[in-house]
């Protein structure tokens, strides 16, 4: 099955399985994915992710989301950067999500990175989405 925007897609499922108040979903696998997951769970967003072989060639990630006292972790989930319309942003031009209590999710010359890891590394990129 192909997709436009598989990023989009995966967020979707997580906004949607959290709306659901499911403990887990699933997505298709790819690099870009992985990397996106790995950001959120170093910022605390997602409790874990797997990843599992289906078939040859075919795998599929696990998701685990994250509750506290009942509610979603992640409040607000969107995707910036689409494929009709790439965002680029300087280090300098980034504004903080939500009074700083946000995050924001970067594909860099350096990999995926938060808005604080890039700062650290100062460099830009593309806003692929908006955490809160």
């Amino acid at each position: 099955m192909s997709f436009s925007d598989p990023l989009g897609d995966m967020l979707t499922r997580i906004r949607n399985g959290q709306k659901a108040r499911k403990s887990s979903v699933v997505s298709p696998a790819s690099r870009l994915r992985a990397n996106v997951l790995e950001v959120l769970k170093q910022e605390g967003y997602i409790r874990d992710y797997s990843s599992k072989k289906i078939s040859e060639g075919i795998e599929q990630l696990t998701i685990e989301l994250k509750y506290y006292e009942n509610q979603p972790v992640i409040r607000n989930l969107d995707r910036v950067s689409k494929p009709g319309r790439r965002v680029y942003a300087k280090i300098k031009d980034l504004k903080p999500v939500n009074n700083g209590l946000g995050t924001i999710v970067l594909s860099t010359p350096k990999g995926i990175l938060s808005d604080g890891k890039a700062r650290e590394l100062n460099v830009g990129g593309e806003i692929l989405c908006n955490i809160f």
